[in-house]
C-alpha cells in the first residue's frame, strides 16, 4: 500500500512523487508549520505512549505535510527542501524500548526529521540516537518504513527489521513499495533486465507491492528530459498514477493491497507540493516559499476534499489557533 519514486537524475530539479493506499478515508489536511514549534513526541493526542525519555523538541524548521486522522505526518516538505514519506510495512518491528535513546511515536517520526534536518545525512545523523515507538489507532498498528530525500538529490530508506534500523542511503534508492523488505525488494529488482527494453519487454502488472516496485523503476528509467517544471511534475505523477492501485482491485490479506487514495509530488528546488485526491477531478498545488515560517507566525490548515479547489490553492490555507500535534 502506497509507492515512492524519486526522480533526481534529470537536469532540472529533483522531484518526488507517492501514492497514499489505504483501506478507508485517512482524513487528510494539508498543513503548513512554522519553525519555532514545541512538540512531545510522546503523545497521540491526549495519551502518553512513550513514558521514559521521550522526544521533545522545537522546531527549528517550516514545512508543509499531508496529516493523518489529525494524528501524524504521513508526507511532507520543509523549507530546506527535505522531504519524508512514511509507507506501510507488514514486516516492521520497532524492537522493544531502548530507554537510552529518545522515544518518538511512529506517526511522529516524519515530522521530527522535518523539524530537525536540512538534508538526509543530517536525519541520518539524529536518527542515531531517536528510535520509533509502535502506537495503534483502530485496530491498525503503525508499521511503517520511511523514505526520505532531499534538493541535493540523497535518498534514503529506513526500515526497522528485527529490532534494529536497517538504512540504504544513497541516489540510487529512488523507489519503495510495501513488502517484502527492502534488500529483497532490490534481489527482484535484480532479476529484470530493462537494458535494451521496448514495449514488448515484459513486466509484472498486478497491484501487489512488487510488481508495483518493479513497474516504478522501470518506467523511471523512461523519462524523458523534462523542459520545465510542468513537465517533471506531469511526468512523477505519470508514474504515482501507472502504480496506483484501482477501486475493487484484489485484496484478499488485509494489510497489503489497498484503493490509492491520494498522490503527493514535490519539486524539493522549488519547494511545490502537489496534492491529487482519487475522488476529486483536480490538482492542487501549493508553493511553500510563499508563507510566513518565522517562529510565532500562525499554523495554517487546508482540507483538500473539495471539489472546488484547483490549482494554485496557496492563499486558500486558513490560519487555525491550535496546531493539531
Amino acid at each position: 500500500m502506497c509507492t515512492r519514486t524519486f526522480w533526481n537524475n534529470n537536469r532540472l530539479a529533483p522531484v518526488v512523487g507517492r501514492t497514499m493506499d489505504w483501506p478507508e478515508s485517512t482524513q487528510p489536511v494539508l498543513v503548513v508549520f512554522p519553525s519555532g514549534i514545541q512538540r512531545d513526541g510522546a503523545k497521540v493526542a491526549t495519551q502518553t505512549v512513550v513514558s521514559e525519555n521521550p522526544a521533545q523538541w522545537t522546531s527549528k524548521y517550516g514545512s508543509l505535510v499531508t496529516t493523518a486522522y489529525g494524528l501524524a505526518t504521513v508526507d511532507g516538505v520543509n523549507e530546506k527542501g527535505l522531504a519524508i514519506h512514511l509507507l506501510y510495512l507488514t514486516a516492521t518491528d520497532f524492537g522493544p524500548r531502548d530507554k537510552s535513546k529518545q522515544g518518538v511515536q511512529a506517526g511522529m517520526w516524519g515530522q521530527y526529521l522535518l523539524d530537525n534536518a536540512a538534508s538526509v545525512a543530517e536525519a541520518l545523523e539524529l536518527m542515531k540516537d531517536l528510535q520509533p515507538v509502535m502506537v495503534e489507532l483502530e485496530g491498525k498498528q503503525a508499521t511503517v518504513h520511511l523514505a526520505m530525500e532531499d534538493v541535493s538529490g540523497d535518498s534514503a530508506i529506513i526500515e526497522y527489521v528485527g529490532g534494529k534500523p536497517v538504512v540504504h542511503q544513497g541516489p540510487e534508492y529512488r523507489v519503495m513499495t510495501n513488502d517484502p523488505i527492502y534488500d529483497e525488494q532490490l534481489a527482484n529488482l535484480a532479476s529484470y533486465d530493462f537494458t535494451n527494453a521496448t514495449r514488448q519487454t515484459p513486466l509484472p502488472g498486478n497491484v501487489d507491492p512488487q510488481h508495483r516496485f518493479v513497474r516504478a523503476a522501470y518506467y523511471m528509467q523512461m523519462l524523458p528530459e523534462p523542459a520545465s517544471e510542468r513537465e517533471a511534475i506531469a511526468s512523477i505523477l505519470a508514474i504515482a498514477r501507472n502504480v496506483s492501485v484501482p477501486f475493487g482491485a484484489p485484496n484478499r490479506l488485509p494489510g497489503t493491497l489497498y484503493n490509492t487514495e491520494y498522490r503527493t509530488a514535490i519539486d524539493l528546488k522549488n519547494l511545490r507540493y502537489f496534492f491529487e485526491l482519487t475522488t476529486a477531478p483536480n490538482v492542487i498545488w501549493v508553493s511553500l516559499e510563499q508563507f510566513d515560517l518565522t517562529p510565532g507566525a500562525a499554523v495554517r490548515m487546508l482540507p483538500p476534499d473539495d471539489i472546488h479547489l484547483v490549482g494554485n490553492v496557496t492563499t486558500k490555507f486558513e490560519a487555525v489557533e491550535h496546531a493539531p500535534f
